[in-house]
């Protein structure tokens, strides 16, 4: 196995073994889960929802698709899929069990717990077989995959032929000046909306490091590929803040 041979990766910005980047997540979202959705609208100005919608906008649900939505958390993209497509189905998976647990909440008071499946588990070894879903969605999650590569196969694998990836991550902001203020704001500023709302600054400094770790968008782009993906393109949301990749299972 990979890890038995030492290899590492990074946790934020310090290197870990790959055997411990998993837990430290789940710790992380673990920790966090109560407050996620609050801290979401405030570290961003609500725009969170405006890429998330943009996401749906390129994606357009249709009825009757099944969609996977990895690293779900708390369902968000899930819902707009499930209202967006009128009727349809939408399977939440997440490493962490409060994240999803926090999601079925939303869901009963939302009135749509019978359209969604949620389930704990890897997006680097989906419990799911080959040709299984038509949709596969990762929002703000993908960086914190202990080995991004392989879960972008592994979306390829559980897709139909046919089937669309949608990725919405962090990324980097093609300018260096507005990349210099996005990191002053994002290092001083995020985690301490995390310690004096979710009483947590470690973990929101963990998501903020995460973020500059993760690789450009033509990098991502090439890895999207690699996985076997055709008709790979991407658009940036707010400058590059934010970037939204798509590909084909053809």
């Amino acid at each position: 196995m990979a890890d038995d041979l030492g290899n590492t990766t990074h946790f934020g910005f310090q290197t870990v073994p790959e055997s411990e980047k998993a837990g430290r997540v789940k710790g992380v979202f673990g920790s966090v889960a109560s407050k996620y959705d609050v801290m979401n609208d405030v570290m961003s100005g609500g725009i969170h929802r405006i890429w998330k919608d943009a996401m749906m906008d390129w994606l357009a649900p249709r009825r009757g698709q099944c969609l996977l939505d990895v690293a779900g958390g708390t369902g968000d993209i899930s819902f707009r899929f499930l209202k967006r497509a009128g009727m349809a189905h939408a399977t939440v998976l997440d490493l962490t069990s409060e994240m999803l647990e926090e999601g079925k909440l939303r869901a009963e008071a939302a009135q749509l717990g019978d359209s969604l499946d949620w389930v704990v588990g890897d997006a680097m070894a989906l419990p799911f077989t080959d040709n299984s879903f038509d949709v596969y969605t990762i929002s703000f999650g993908i960086r914190n995959v202990t080995r991004p590569q392989d879960a972008l196969n592994e979306a390829f694998r559980v897709l139909k032929p046919g089937g669309r990836l949608m990725v919405l991550e962090f990324s980097q902001i093609p300018n260096d000046l507005l990349q210099w203020v996005y990191d002053r704001y994002s290092f001083n500023v995020i985690p301490t909306m995390g310690k004096l709302i979710a009483n947590d600054r470690d973990s929101y400094q963990y998501l903020v490091e995460s973020i500059r770790n993760f690789p450009d968008q033509d990098t991502f782009l090439d890895m999207v590929r690699a996985a076997g993906f055709e008709n790979a393109k991407y658009r940036n949301l707010t400058m590059g803040v934010a970037c939204l990749h798509s590909g084909w299972k053809i």
